[in-house]
């Protein structure tokens, strides 16, 4: 492969005829040989700037950090301390703090499915009250990118564009990290392993990541060979979840990837945001030729692929938060136990 990370520049997607169709050849090409690209062009701007707030999030004193500690939320929302996530049972050497979407709490009722507990209130620092407006407005403006770029992406397989507008409105289940690899404070830290974060695929449409310069993200390539994603100044990293690959019958690739742990005393900090459909949306085939001649979603042991979004996301939840899953949804734990993600 002459090109594993296509640079693709969302203003050509605007520009003449000639340009535009460009750009979906390429899009197509990059969805279907590997699933990952880098997005120039987009016109977000402030990248820089939320990277800064993620490095004085985890710069704030442990206490304040822990006063939104994970394992006090039912919800999977909150600060997480290294070896908290897990992936493929193996702890991952991150710092980290989830947010998802600000809804009110809603108290369970009797035959629920399990992902009704992921709505409610994200946990934000007293400490830092101008993370929260900051966050917000990142993640509008990268909930609209998305929409937009998944409307290109179903134009690059000649589906209608607005195919998957039903599974997203009102209310696309997103998903957003702010990371912090620390690197071991000397070489023999730690658990021998270099994992930043496990091998894993994405669970949903979408994901948007920016990424400082130290990188550190690789992705499965020919012969599960992993590469190192390029660092580029003001690129968004897009790669493509799981549902994606149901909806087009393997056609568009969910790919395997995985961060390695910094070296000694060197941090890294990136922000992924997932991009998903809502929790009760159940993925459909597109109607794309493409799609039509595809080969099927391949099963790999241990990681079955649902079509119910909510599904899909609790089956990930449940294997990397064990101790989670212990406090608040012991009932889920023997799924917890049956693979890991």
């Amino acid at each position: 492969m002459t090109d594993p990370f296509p640079v693709l520049d969302l203003r050509d997607a605007a520009g003449s005829p000639e340009a535009r169709a460009e750009f979906l050849l390429r899009l197509r090409r990059a969805v279907h040989e590997i699933g990952f690209f880098q997005l120039v062009g987009h016109g977000i701007e402030d990248a820089d700037d939320m990277l800064d707030l993620t490095r004085r999030f985890f710069e704030l004193p442990e206490a304040d950090r822990l006063a939104l500690n994970i394992l006090d939320s039912p919800l999977f929302r909150g600060y997480s301390e290294l070896g908290r996530e897990h992936t493929r049972g193996v702890p991952d050497q991150r710092r980290q703090l989830d947010i998802g979407p600000e809804q009110p709490a809603r108290p369970s009722e009797p035959g629920d499915p399990a992902y009704r507990c992921l709505i409610g209130p994200n946990e934000w620092p007293a400490a830092m009250p101008e993370l929260r407006p900051a966050v917000e407005s990142w993640i509008t403006r990268l909930t609209d990118l998305s929409h937009r770029l998944l409307g290109l992406l179903l134009e690059s397989l000649d589906a209608p564009a607005d195919f998957l507008d039903d599974v997203v409105d009102p209310d696309p289940q997103i998903h957003l990290k702010l990371l912090h690899y620390p690197g071991p404070t000397q070489t023999s830290e730690g658990t021998g392993s270099d994992q930043g974060t496990g091998i894993h695929n994405d669970l949903g449409l979408l994901t948007l990541l920016v990424q400082d310069d130290n990188g550190g993200l690789q992705v499965a390539v020919e012969d599960d060979r992993f590469a190192d994603v390029p660092v580029i100044p003001g690129a968004f990293v897009v790669n493509l979840g799981e549902l994606l690959e149901v909806a087009t019958r393997g056609y568009v690739r969910a790919t395997l990837h995985r961060v390695v742990r910094p070296a000694p005393g060197v941090d890294r900090y990136s922000i992924p945001f997932f991009y998903n459909p809502r929790l009760d949306a159940t993925m459909q085939s597109l109607p794309s030729p493409y799609v039509e001649g595809a080969d099927g979603v391949i099963d790999v042991v241990g990681n079955p692929l649902f079509a119910l979004y909510g599904d899909n996301v609790m089956k990930g939840l449940v294997r990397s938060f064990p101790d989670i899953v212990a406090r608040h949804h012991p009932h889920l734990a023997a799924v917890a136990g049956s693979g890991n993600s």
